[in-house]
């Protein structure tokens, strides 16, 4: 976010992202495919660049 010039106030303010759904991400908490499209689009950037999949399930294996 920071390379792209944006802060929490500015997707607050700006781009009409919910408190909320900061909150959300802030926590590790879930959020909806539309809020990581909406991200994507804002930061201009690919899913990849800001998400990486943890599978909590596995047992190491």
């Amino acid at each position: 976010m920071r390379s792209r010039g944006e802060t929490t106030y500015t997707l607050i303010k700006n781009h009409n992202v919910s408190p909320g759904q900061i909150s959300r991400l802030k926590r590790n908490q879930g959020v909806s495919t539309h809020t990581i499209n909406m991200f994507c689009n804002i930061l201009k950037c690919d899913i990849g660049d800001i998400l990486e999949y943890i599978n909590i399930d596995s047992k190491g294996e």
